[in-house]
């Protein structure tokens, strides 16, 4: 098994003086010398306080540069962080904490009455509060537990690949969260991966504003821009205007959205005279792209890259390269270097090109498992290291690899297998609609039809009748949606993925009361 370095301390010896990171709303500038001595001290203080190696310590926090300090200082104390959704309740975060049973959680001012909330609900639990860069460090603080400790740079240099490094829960959203462990040797393995693809070097500068307890926060690009060298600029969340404003002063040259946030930009009131020309790198995941967002952002001389991953790779798996991304629209490309991938059908062999099948992955970015879980692991894990995705997905005769859709997303319609992405790409063409999500529901004549919910454009009417004529001239008669529900919004994870199970028990109590 092989080792990577200590990453904070060679950047630190490498680009001393360069800024790592750099929190937008406020002057708070880290250098990567200041990154290392903090991410020291804090390690010390760690074992200072009887935090072992494979210790866990859990975070509730938003965004900001102490995060990533953290982050290092637990690779250096070989200690276990593990980042939780604040987005939650204490009711489903209790069974998170005594499922990873931290020694310690942090938590920022915005997070303090969860935080006081899980420690009443399980009482031993230590909190650690994280104040705002700039703050003066206050008693009991993680900044006077950092700054009190001596300055260590005698840690271990060398971190083995296999060693956990953090664990990230999964939403959940089709059952009880499982924490994917992730490896030293992942992130290298991610570096690795997105550096080749989108030519990853210390000049970038890219934003993180995605949560930080999801694997986009952390690594898309943030992570591998540090290990590269580069500057990571540091947003609460996501500001359409903050972001525009980064992009037209030159500051950021590589990024990563969700189409969400494509489409939320494309609608911003300066996106048609904004100069885009600054940014280099145009990356998107977490969802299929539309085409139509595609060429919307291609008229505007920007080519975005669809991409594909998941928590349990690392992420990054695939990213289509430019020159390639608009002719072959909806690919996410091939496999990345780190990578193998297979497309096999019901009988674990492989299909031919142009036939759907579950997309199976592996490599130095997957995951060794779930934490605690070896159920799951053995379900998602076969012998030979292959990953079990559970997405469909199909390559053309030139190797480049679509992804249909979630096996658990698609729906037999007559007898049919209807990918319900398919759908959602074409009615996204249509101009009245803003965002779209297919569910199928079940029909007594046809064992399931599918059930359109659209959010339609500002100012626009949506007409039943004109959706599935438009449709009618684009999909066989069995993918045509049965029903059409206009909402204000789609629900949706952190990450930006609508959460279809939502739908799919609201259409399934709607057809119920129905009946």
């Amino acid at each position: 098994m092989f080792s990577i370095v200590d990453i904070a301390a060679k950047r630190a010896a490498l680009s001393p003086d360069k800024v790592a990171l750099h929190e937008v709303a406020g002057t708070a500038r880290l250098t990567y010398r200041e990154l290392d001595a903090r991410a020291c001290r804090f390690a010390a203080a760690l074992r200072g306080r009887g935090i072992a190696p494979g210790d866990r310590i859990a975070i509730l926090a938003h965004n900001a540069a102490s995060f990533f300090e953290i982050l290092f200082a637990c690779g250096k104390a070989r200690a276990v962080l593990v980042p939780l959704n604040w987005r939650q309740t204490v009711a489903e975060l209790a069974p998170l904490v005594d499922d990873c049973a931290p020694r310690l959680l942090l938590h920022d001012a915005g997070n303090a009455g969860l935080a006081a909330g899980l420690a009443a609900a399980r009482p031993g639990l230590p909190l650690l509060p994280v104040l705002a860069e700039g703050e003066a460090p206050a008693a009991g603080s993680y900044q006077e537990m950092r700054d009190a400790a001596e300055q260590r740079h005698d840690w271990d240099p060398v971190w083995p690949a296999d060693g956990l490094w953090y664990m990230l829960y999964t939403s959940g959203t089709t059952g009880r969260p499982k924490a994917v462990m992730q490896t030293f040797g992942m992130a290298h393995a991610n570096f690795v991966n997105l550096a080749g693809a989108i030519d990853l070097t210390a000049r970038d500068v890219t934003p993180n504003y995605l949560p930080l307890f999801h694997t986009a926060g952390i690594n898309l690009h943030s992570l591998p821009t540090l290990i590269a060298g580069g500057s990571v600029k540091v947003m609460p969340g996501f500001d359409p205007d903050r972001f525009l404003d980064l992009i037209e002063a030159g500051e950021l040259t590589a990024l990563l959205a969700v189409p969400a946030i494509y489409q939320a930009l494309a609608v911003h009131d300066r996106f048609a005279s904004a100069d885009l020309s600054g940014v280099r790198s145009w990356s998107s995941g977490g969802a299929p792209l539309p085409h139509a967002l595609i060429d919307l952002y291609a008229a505007r001389g920007v080519t975005i890259c669809q991409g594909y991953g998941m928590t349990e790779t690392g992420p990054t798996t695939f990213l289509m390269r430019p020159e390639e991304a608009v002719r072959k629209r909806g690919s996410v490309g091939k496999p990345l270097l780190m990578t193998e991938s297979r497309i096999v059908g019901p009988d674990g062999r492989d299909v031919p090109a142009g036939e759907a099948g579950e997309l199976l992955i592996r490599g130095a970015n997957v995951t060794p498992g779930y934490w605690n879980r070896p159920d799951a692991t053995a379900e998602t894990l076969d012998p030979e290291g292959w990953l079990h995705t559970g997405d469909v997905a199909r390559a053309d005769d030139d190797g480049y690899v679509f992804i249909v859709d979630r096996i658990k997303d698609m729906y037999i319609s007559g007898g049919e297998n209807v990918y319900p992405a398919e759908i959602e790409n074409v009615l996204l063409g249509h101009p009245d609609l803003l965002e779209v999500a297919v569910v199928g529901v079940p029909d007594g004549r046809w064992g399931e039809v599918g059930r359109a919910y659209v959010v339609p454009r500002a100012g626009r009417r949506v007409d039943e009748a004109g959706l599935r004529a438009w449709c009618r001239e684009r999909l066989a008669g069995y993918k045509l949606p049965k029903s059409v529900a206009v909402v204000d919004d789609l629900p949706r994870t952190p990450a930006g993925k609508v959460r279809k199970h939502v739908l799919r028990a609201e259409a399934a109590s709607e057809t119920e009361a129905a009946s």
